[in-house]
Protein backbone atom coordinates (compact mmCIF):
# COMPACT_ATOMS: atom_id res chain seq x y z
CA UNK A 1 0.00 0.00 0.00
CA UNK A 2 2.85 2.36 0.80
CA UNK A 3 4.34 1.78 -2.64
CA UNK A 4 1.04 2.75 -4.27
CA UNK A 5 0.89 5.93 -2.20
CA UNK A 6 4.51 6.76 -3.04
CA UNK A 7 3.76 6.26 -6.74
CA UNK A 8 0.66 8.46 -6.55
CA UNK A 9 2.51 11.15 -4.64
CA UNK A 10 5.43 11.24 -7.07
CA UNK A 11 3.24 11.10 -10.15
CA UNK A 12 0.20 13.20 -9.31
CA UNK A 13 0.76 15.34 -6.21
CA UNK A 14 4.47 16.12 -5.95
CA UNK A 15 4.66 18.39 -9.04
CA UNK A 16 1.98 20.69 -7.61
CA UNK A 17 3.34 20.54 -4.06
CA UNK A 18 6.91 21.31 -5.06
CA UNK A 19 6.59 23.87 -7.84
CA UNK A 20 4.68 27.16 -7.75
CA UNK A 21 4.50 27.36 -11.55
CA UNK A 22 2.58 24.07 -11.60
CA UNK A 23 0.10 25.39 -9.03
CA UNK A 24 -0.42 28.60 -11.01
CA UNK A 25 -0.94 26.62 -14.22
CA UNK A 26 -3.47 24.35 -12.50
CA UNK A 27 -5.48 27.22 -11.02
CA UNK A 28 -5.52 29.06 -14.37
CA UNK A 29 -6.64 25.94 -16.23
CA UNK A 30 -9.38 25.17 -13.70
CA UNK A 31 -10.63 28.76 -13.88
CA UNK A 32 -10.82 28.56 -17.68
CA UNK A 33 -12.63 25.23 -17.38
CA UNK A 34 -15.37 26.86 -15.32
CA UNK A 35 -15.89 29.83 -17.63
CA UNK A 36 -15.00 28.72 -21.17
CA UNK A 37 -16.49 25.22 -21.37
CA UNK A 38 -20.11 26.34 -20.66
CA UNK A 39 -19.82 28.90 -23.44
CA UNK A 40 -18.78 26.07 -25.74
CA UNK A 41 -22.01 24.24 -24.88
CA UNK A 42 -24.06 27.22 -26.06
CA UNK A 43 -21.93 27.53 -29.21
CA UNK A 44 -22.57 23.86 -29.95
CA UNK A 45 -26.31 24.15 -29.35
CA UNK A 46 -26.47 27.23 -31.58
CA UNK A 47 -24.61 25.28 -34.30
CA UNK A 48 -21.87 27.90 -34.16
CA UNK A 49 -19.05 25.60 -33.08
CA UNK A 50 -16.67 26.91 -35.74
CA UNK A 51 -17.33 30.48 -34.59
CA UNK A 52 -15.14 29.90 -31.53
CA UNK A 53 -12.32 28.62 -33.73
CA UNK A 54 -12.65 31.61 -36.06
CA UNK A 55 -12.63 34.12 -33.20
CA UNK A 56 -9.63 32.45 -31.54
CA UNK A 57 -7.68 33.08 -34.74
CA UNK A 58 -9.16 36.53 -35.20
CA UNK A 59 -7.70 37.86 -31.93
CA UNK A 60 -4.14 37.29 -33.19
CA UNK A 61 -3.65 40.66 -34.95
CA UNK A 62 -4.69 42.52 -31.80
CA UNK A 63 -2.37 40.39 -29.69
CA UNK A 64 0.41 41.02 -32.21
CA UNK A 65 -0.11 44.80 -32.15
CA UNK A 66 -0.11 44.78 -28.35
CA UNK A 67 3.14 42.79 -28.47
CA UNK A 68 4.74 45.22 -30.93
CA UNK A 69 3.76 48.22 -28.82
CA UNK A 70 4.56 46.91 -25.34
CA UNK A 71 6.51 43.68 -25.78
CA UNK A 72 5.28 40.66 -23.83
CA UNK A 73 2.91 42.83 -21.80
CA UNK A 74 -0.10 40.71 -20.91
CA UNK A 75 -2.37 43.73 -20.44
CA UNK A 76 -1.54 45.24 -23.83
CA UNK A 77 -1.88 41.94 -25.67
CA UNK A 78 -5.16 41.13 -23.92
CA UNK A 79 -6.70 44.51 -24.74
CA UNK A 80 -5.53 44.22 -28.33
CA UNK A 81 -6.95 40.71 -28.60
CA UNK A 82 -10.38 41.73 -27.29
CA UNK A 83 -10.51 44.70 -29.66
CA UNK A 84 -9.48 42.58 -32.67
CA UNK A 85 -11.93 39.80 -31.88
CA UNK A 86 -14.88 42.15 -31.53
CA UNK A 87 -13.84 44.07 -34.65
CA UNK A 88 -13.71 40.90 -36.74
CA UNK A 89 -17.08 39.74 -35.40
CA UNK A 90 -18.58 43.15 -36.15
CA UNK A 91 -17.17 43.25 -39.68
CA UNK A 92 -18.49 39.74 -40.37
CA UNK A 93 -21.95 40.72 -39.13
CA UNK A 94 -21.90 43.87 -41.28
CA UNK A 95 -20.82 41.97 -44.39
CA UNK A 96 -23.63 39.43 -43.90
CA UNK A 97 -26.15 42.24 -43.43
CA UNK A 98 -25.25 44.31 -46.48
CA UNK A 99 -24.25 41.56 -48.92
CA UNK A 100 -25.53 38.13 -49.94
CA UNK A 101 -22.88 36.31 -47.89
CA UNK A 102 -23.91 34.47 -44.74
CA UNK A 103 -22.19 35.41 -41.47
CA UNK A 104 -20.24 32.14 -41.24
CA UNK A 105 -18.82 32.58 -44.76
CA UNK A 106 -17.78 36.18 -44.16
CA UNK A 107 -16.31 35.28 -40.78
CA UNK A 108 -14.26 32.47 -42.33
CA UNK A 109 -12.82 34.83 -44.92
CA UNK A 110 -12.04 37.62 -42.47
CA UNK A 111 -10.46 35.43 -39.77
CA UNK A 112 -8.07 33.90 -42.34
CA UNK A 113 -6.93 37.38 -43.33
CA UNK A 114 -6.62 38.31 -39.65
CA UNK A 115 -4.57 35.18 -38.89
CA UNK A 116 -2.21 35.87 -41.78
CA UNK A 117 -1.81 39.50 -40.69
CA UNK A 118 -1.09 38.54 -37.08
CA UNK A 119 1.54 35.94 -38.00
CA UNK A 120 3.18 38.39 -40.41
CA UNK A 121 3.37 41.13 -37.77
CA UNK A 122 4.91 38.88 -35.13
CA UNK A 123 7.29 37.10 -37.51
CA UNK A 124 8.46 40.42 -38.93
CA UNK A 125 9.24 42.09 -35.61
CA UNK A 126 9.69 39.27 -33.10
CA UNK A 127 11.58 36.01 -32.80
CA UNK A 128 10.50 32.48 -33.63
CA UNK A 129 10.13 31.84 -29.89
CA UNK A 130 7.75 34.80 -29.49
CA UNK A 131 5.62 33.52 -32.36
CA UNK A 132 5.40 30.01 -30.92
CA UNK A 133 4.59 31.37 -27.46
CA UNK A 134 1.68 33.45 -28.75
CA UNK A 135 0.35 30.77 -31.10
CA UNK A 136 0.60 27.81 -28.72
CA UNK A 137 0.89 29.40 -25.27
CA UNK A 138 2.59 28.00 -22.21
CA UNK A 139 0.44 27.01 -19.26
CA UNK A 140 3.58 26.35 -17.22
CA UNK A 141 4.72 29.93 -17.86
CA UNK A 142 1.68 31.65 -16.31
CA UNK A 143 2.88 34.32 -13.89
CA UNK A 144 0.97 35.95 -11.04
CA UNK A 145 -0.40 38.76 -13.25
CA UNK A 146 -1.57 36.24 -15.81
CA UNK A 147 -3.25 34.21 -13.10
CA UNK A 148 -5.08 37.29 -11.83
CA UNK A 149 -6.26 38.05 -15.37
CA UNK A 150 -7.60 34.54 -15.93
CA UNK A 151 -9.27 34.41 -12.50
CA UNK A 152 -10.89 37.82 -13.01
CA UNK A 153 -12.18 36.92 -16.46
CA UNK A 154 -13.51 33.58 -15.22
CA UNK A 155 -15.31 35.18 -12.26
CA UNK A 156 -16.87 37.98 -14.33
CA UNK A 157 -17.76 35.54 -17.11
CA UNK A 158 -19.57 33.18 -14.74
CA UNK A 159 -21.57 36.03 -13.21
CA UNK A 160 -22.42 37.42 -16.64
CA UNK A 161 -23.45 33.99 -17.90
CA UNK A 162 -25.73 33.56 -14.90
CA UNK A 163 -27.32 36.96 -15.59
CA UNK A 164 -27.74 36.21 -19.31
CA UNK A 165 -28.75 32.58 -18.87
CA UNK A 166 -32.50 32.91 -19.47
CA UNK A 167 -32.07 35.11 -22.53
CA UNK A 168 -29.41 32.84 -24.02
CA UNK A 169 -31.60 29.78 -23.51
CA UNK A 170 -34.52 31.50 -25.23
CA UNK A 171 -32.31 32.70 -28.09
CA UNK A 172 -30.95 29.18 -28.52
CA UNK A 173 -34.18 27.16 -28.33
CA UNK A 174 -37.02 29.62 -29.04
CA UNK A 175 -35.75 32.74 -30.87
CA UNK A 176 -39.27 33.52 -32.16
CA UNK A 177 -40.61 33.92 -28.62
CA UNK A 178 -37.58 36.06 -27.69
CA UNK A 179 -38.17 38.27 -30.73
CA UNK A 180 -41.85 38.60 -29.76
CA UNK A 181 -40.87 39.69 -26.26
CA UNK A 182 -38.45 42.23 -27.72
CA UNK A 183 -41.02 43.65 -30.12
CA UNK A 184 -43.51 44.10 -27.28
CA UNK A 185 -40.89 46.14 -25.40
CA UNK A 186 -40.88 43.76 -22.47
CA UNK A 187 -37.30 42.72 -22.97
CA UNK A 188 -33.98 43.58 -24.56
CA UNK A 189 -33.66 43.40 -28.35
CA UNK A 190 -32.73 39.88 -29.44
CA UNK A 191 -29.43 41.02 -30.93
CA UNK A 192 -28.28 42.22 -27.48
CA UNK A 193 -28.21 38.64 -26.20
CA UNK A 194 -26.18 37.47 -29.18
CA UNK A 195 -23.67 40.31 -28.99
CA UNK A 196 -23.26 39.93 -25.23
CA UNK A 197 -22.60 36.24 -25.74
CA UNK A 198 -19.96 36.99 -28.40
CA UNK A 199 -18.24 39.39 -25.99
CA UNK A 200 -18.01 36.60 -23.40
CA UNK A 201 -16.58 34.22 -26.00
CA UNK A 202 -13.93 36.70 -27.14
CA UNK A 203 -12.93 37.67 -23.60
CA UNK A 204 -12.52 34.02 -22.59
CA UNK A 205 -10.47 33.24 -25.70
CA UNK A 206 -8.19 36.17 -24.95
CA UNK A 207 -7.82 35.07 -21.32
CA UNK A 208 -6.88 31.58 -22.51
CA UNK A 209 -4.27 32.61 -25.05
CA UNK A 210 -1.43 32.89 -22.50
CA UNK A 211 -1.95 29.34 -21.27
CA UNK A 212 -3.08 27.62 -24.47
CA UNK A 213 -2.11 30.05 -27.24
CA UNK A 214 -4.39 31.65 -29.79
CA UNK A 215 -4.53 28.44 -31.85
CA UNK A 216 -5.29 26.09 -28.93
CA UNK A 217 -7.53 28.30 -26.77
CA UNK A 218 -10.74 27.19 -28.45
CA UNK A 219 -9.96 23.53 -27.70
CA UNK A 220 -10.78 23.79 -24.00
CA UNK A 221 -13.98 25.60 -24.94
CA UNK A 222 -15.32 23.22 -27.60
CA UNK A 223 -14.02 19.67 -27.03
CA UNK A 224 -15.54 19.21 -23.53
CA UNK A 225 -18.75 20.90 -24.70
CA UNK A 226 -19.18 18.53 -27.63
CA UNK A 227 -18.38 15.53 -25.41
CA UNK A 228 -20.93 16.66 -22.82
CA UNK A 229 -23.73 16.53 -25.40
CA UNK A 230 -23.05 12.81 -25.81
CA UNK A 231 -23.62 12.22 -22.09
CA UNK A 232 -26.68 14.35 -21.30
CA UNK A 233 -29.82 15.69 -22.96
CA UNK A 234 -30.62 18.54 -20.55
CA UNK A 235 -28.70 21.79 -20.60
CA UNK A 236 -27.66 22.18 -16.92
CA UNK A 237 -26.12 18.70 -16.91
CA UNK A 238 -24.24 19.49 -20.11
CA UNK A 239 -22.83 22.68 -18.59
CA UNK A 240 -21.58 20.86 -15.50
CA UNK A 241 -20.21 17.93 -17.49
CA UNK A 242 -18.35 20.22 -19.89
CA UNK A 243 -16.63 22.08 -17.05
CA UNK A 244 -15.76 18.79 -15.33
CA UNK A 245 -14.24 17.32 -18.48
CA UNK A 246 -12.26 20.51 -19.13
CA UNK A 247 -10.92 20.41 -15.55
CA UNK A 248 -9.91 16.75 -15.87
CA UNK A 249 -8.22 17.44 -19.21
CA UNK A 250 -6.36 20.39 -17.70
CA UNK A 251 -5.12 18.39 -14.71
CA UNK A 252 -4.13 15.37 -16.80
CA UNK A 253 -2.52 17.54 -19.46
CA UNK A 254 -0.35 19.39 -16.96
CA UNK A 255 0.84 16.14 -15.40
CA UNK A 256 1.60 14.54 -18.75
CA UNK A 257 3.38 17.69 -19.89
CA UNK A 258 5.47 17.75 -16.71
CA UNK A 259 6.52 14.09 -16.80
CA UNK A 260 7.04 13.73 -20.55
CA UNK A 261 8.40 17.25 -21.16
CA UNK A 262 5.83 18.06 -23.86
CA UNK A 263 4.26 21.47 -24.67
CA UNK A 264 1.62 22.12 -22.03
CA UNK A 265 -1.07 23.74 -24.19
CA UNK A 266 -1.25 21.08 -26.93
CA UNK A 267 -0.99 18.34 -24.29
CA UNK A 268 -4.04 19.70 -22.44
CA UNK A 269 -6.00 19.82 -25.68
CA UNK A 270 -4.79 16.30 -26.50
CA UNK A 271 -6.20 15.06 -23.18
CA UNK A 272 -9.50 16.81 -23.94
CA UNK A 273 -9.46 15.05 -27.31
CA UNK A 274 -8.90 11.70 -25.59
CA UNK A 275 -11.97 12.32 -23.41
CA UNK A 276 -13.94 13.24 -26.54
CA UNK A 277 -13.02 10.00 -28.34
CA UNK A 278 -13.81 8.03 -25.20
CA UNK A 279 -17.21 9.70 -25.07
CA UNK A 280 -17.80 8.82 -28.71
CA UNK A 281 -17.43 5.17 -27.74
CA UNK A 282 -19.07 4.75 -24.33
CA UNK A 283 -21.32 7.77 -23.66
CA UNK A 284 -25.11 7.19 -23.84
CA UNK A 285 -25.13 9.02 -27.18
CA UNK A 286 -21.98 7.28 -28.38
CA UNK A 287 -21.39 4.40 -30.76
CA UNK A 288 -21.40 1.38 -28.42
CA UNK A 289 -24.61 2.18 -26.46
CA UNK A 290 -26.46 3.10 -29.66
CA UNK A 291 -25.32 -0.12 -31.31
CA UNK A 292 -26.37 -2.10 -28.25
CA UNK A 293 -29.83 -0.50 -28.23
CA UNK A 294 -30.24 -1.15 -31.96
CA UNK A 295 -29.33 -4.82 -31.61
CA UNK A 296 -31.60 -5.15 -28.57
CA UNK A 297 -34.58 -3.72 -30.49
CA UNK A 298 -33.89 -5.98 -33.46
CA UNK A 299 -33.76 -9.02 -31.20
Amino acid sequence: MSHVWDWLWAGAFAPFAEFAFMRRALVATLALSLSAAPLGVFLSLKRMSLLGDALSHAVLPGVAIGYLVSGLSLTAMALGGVAAGMLVAGIAAGVSRFTSLQEDASLAAIYLVALALGVTLIAGQGSQLDLLHILFGSALGVDTRGLYLVATVASVSLMALAALYRGLVLETFDPIFLAAQSSSRRGLPSWCWHQSFLVLVVVNLVAAFQTLGTLMAVGLMMLPAVSARLWHDNLPAQLVNASAQAAVAGLAGLLVSYHLDTPSGPTIIGCAGALYFTSLLIAPGGWLPRRWRTRHRQA
